[in-house]
């Protein structure tokens, strides 16, 4: 049976996902109500966060599918996946056109050599534009350098929701079939009897956890073929070899998976019996043989302390709080996430290194529900020195906003010394493209959100290390902080609803250096949100006026980090998520302050 191999790559909600499901559904391969997105966070925020696998059955042929994340933040993902197929779909909306994250998977598929099929998606939209995006990706094609056969590049329609694609915009469907027949002519058979005849040489670029069977790699077979119970040898990244031996192996049948005895070249298995081993080394069936290229992924931007959790309230809510706990949940991470990076150096907290906001709060937010409890200093950009020159990370961030918007937020991300690079106007929405230092970035997506009501997108890639850009204005809020520790009243927060935003409701139990709110004015402010009325027996004129709360601002994980100050913590637990300041007694900031002075 002849292999072909293709990753779905796109930007965040262009319906990579959704094609994927449908791809099955029409093979016969998933129930209709199955679909790839099968973590809890993922179904929540209707993004996919983890690659996965998947197999359709087409004219006697198998099709191997990997489906990969479209935010930048999870761009690792993509980059350990490519090189384990064959060929690429590139999905672009029809009326988005190109965005961020498209440019930054076509040039690493296109650094790889692959020729991509472009499918133009979601045709059916009612401002969709097909023929003008077919333009604008060539000439994404072109700037990014591609040669003349990846140039010409094959063209689909489709409407993955719909479930229907066409070569041409006049032709006539009603199922994926036109996509399944492209890619049977495109994309090359991933075996050949000259691959499988060779000494057995595969690499894993994903792991995954089984109850019964411990740490299994997701390999791609490139020579020979792999066995149940044969015996093999793992190379790593400094050219040491060790023996182990393999005791299960499976491969994929739509999202499920079946055992199998053997496996040949260009198939792509799980493999069980390989308790140590790591995305990147390579298997080869005998001691001697030429290690595979190792994996290379983008470096971390932002970094920031992980501790434990030490506040009033600490071992409340969760289930593990120790460090040694969290430092094991951390190592456990480290196998699967390969754009995470963690130094254990010190004792008292973890540094922990990301690829950006969404990447870290996701990490937290599977903590939190697995139960642990701990708290996070303020992510910090990582800034280095290259050849002698001080450097940091920039990002080219693309911001979709209606015309009449585009005035305030080039004022906001300025200020925060971004340099336009394009500006274009279409239907009264203009697309402005920066490029921002990402120091001028953090915090600034839910400033963003307020200045354009919610109409606005805004979207991000890492451009690398460029020099540093000097000193950027920030627009720190001052924080209201809760001087007693006790459950605050209603009457106490409608007195304090006018010196800022709220970020507490009444009955909420607060403790002393707790961060309940922020002060227009930009200093701290400390208050008493639990202070009550004084009752008396005599009634007054205007003693009696109703209570009307403005309702709060919520602190979910992302919010935090965006809005958190440099002498504040994010404490996390499986029920709350709570800002405070480090030191929670007014005399230790104020001696903390001298401290930093001297």
């Amino acid at each position: 049976m002849e292999i072909r191999n293709i990753a779905i790559i796109a930007h965040v909600d262009h319906g990579k996902t959704t094609l994927t499901d449908a791809l099955m559904h029409q093979t016969g391969m998933s129930a209709d109500d199955a679909t790839m997105d099968s973590n809890a966070l993922e179904k929540e925020r209707g993004i996919t966060i983890y690659s996965k696998n998947t197999s359709v059955f087409y004219k006697d042929s198998k099709i191997n599918i990997v489906d990969t994340p479209g935010h930048a933040d999870f761009s690792s993902e993509v980059e350990r996946i490519l090189r384990s197929i064959d060929c690429v779909l590139l999905l672009v909306d029809a009326q988005e056109g190109p965005m961020p994250q498209t440019k930054f998977v076509l040039k690493k598929s296109l650094e790889l050599g692959l020729k991509p099929i472009v499918v133009i998606n979601k045709i059916d939209k009612p401002a969709a534009r097909p023929t003008e995006v077919v333009e604008m990706v060539y000439e994404l094609f072109l700037d990014l350098g591609a040669t003349d056969t990846q140039l010409d590049f094959p063209v689909i329609y489709a409407a993955s929701k719909q479930g229907f694609a066409k070569r041409e915009l006049t032709d006539e469907s009603d199922n994926l079939e036109p996509l399944l027949d492209l890619i049977m002519t495109h994309v090359p058979p991933a075996s050949s009897p000259e691959a499988t005849a060779k000494p057995l040489l595969a690499q894993p670029f994903n792991l995954a956890y089984d109850n019964f069977l411990g740490r299994c790699a997701i390999c791609r077979v490139y020579e020979g073929k792999i066995k149940a119970a044969q015996n093999v040898y793992i190379e790593n990244m400094d050219g040491n070899t060790r023996s182990r031996k393999v005791t299960k192996l499976f491969t994929y049948k739509g999202i499920g998976r079946t055992e199998v005895t053997e496996a040949e070249a260009g198939d792509i298995v799980m493999v069980a019996g390989l308790p140590d081993i790591f995305i990147g080394e390579t298997i080869a069936e005998k001691a001697d043989q030429a290690p595979l290229p190792a994996i290379k992924i983008d470096e971390p931007t932002i970094a920031l302390n992980f501790l434990v959790n030490n506040s009033p309230f600490a071992g409340k809510e969760g289930k593990y709080v120790t460090n040694r706990q969290i430092k094991e949940r951390l190592e456990k991470e480290l196998e699967v996430n390969v754009g995470l990076k963690i130094d254990f150096t010190e004792t008292s907290y973890y540094r922990v290194f990301g690829r950006g906001e969404l990447h870290i709060a996701i990490l937290l937010e599977n903590l939190r529900r697995e139960g642990f409890e701990l708290q996070v200093s303020q992510p910090q950009v990582i800034i280095k020195e290259v050849d002698g020159v001080k450097v940091e990370p920039y990002e080219e961030v693309t911001i979709d906003i209606p015309e009449a918007l585009s005035g305030v937020v080039i004022e906001k991300v300025s200020k925060r010394r971004g340099q336009m690079t394009d500006f274009k106007t279409h239907n009264g929405q203009s697309r402005i493209t920066f490029s921002v230092p990402t120091r001028g970035l953090l915090g600034y997506r839910n400033e963003f959100i307020v200045d354009t009501r919610g109409e606005g997108i805004l979207c991000a890639q890492v451009l690398g290390f460029q020099p540093y850009a000097g000193d950027i204005e920030s627009s720190e809020l001052g924080s209201m902080v809760s001087m007693m520790t006790g459950k605050a009243l209603a009457f106490a927060l409608w007195n304090l609803q006018e010196r800022g935003v709220l970020y507490i409701s009444p009955n909420t139990e607060v403790y002393e250096g707790m961060v309940i709110g922020n002060v227009a004015k930009g200093n701290d402010l400390s208050v008493n949100p639990i202070k009550g009325k004084q009752l008396t027996n005599v009634r007054a004129s205007g003693s009696d006026e109703a209570i009307q709360l403005v309702p709060p601002v919520p602190i979910t994980i992302e919010v935090g980090l965006g809005i958190m100050n440099e002498d504040e913590y994010l404490e996390i637990t499986p029920k709350s998520v709570r800002l405070r300041k480090q030191y929670l007694t007014e005399i230790d900031r104020q001696r903390a302050k001298r401290v930093e002075k001297k």
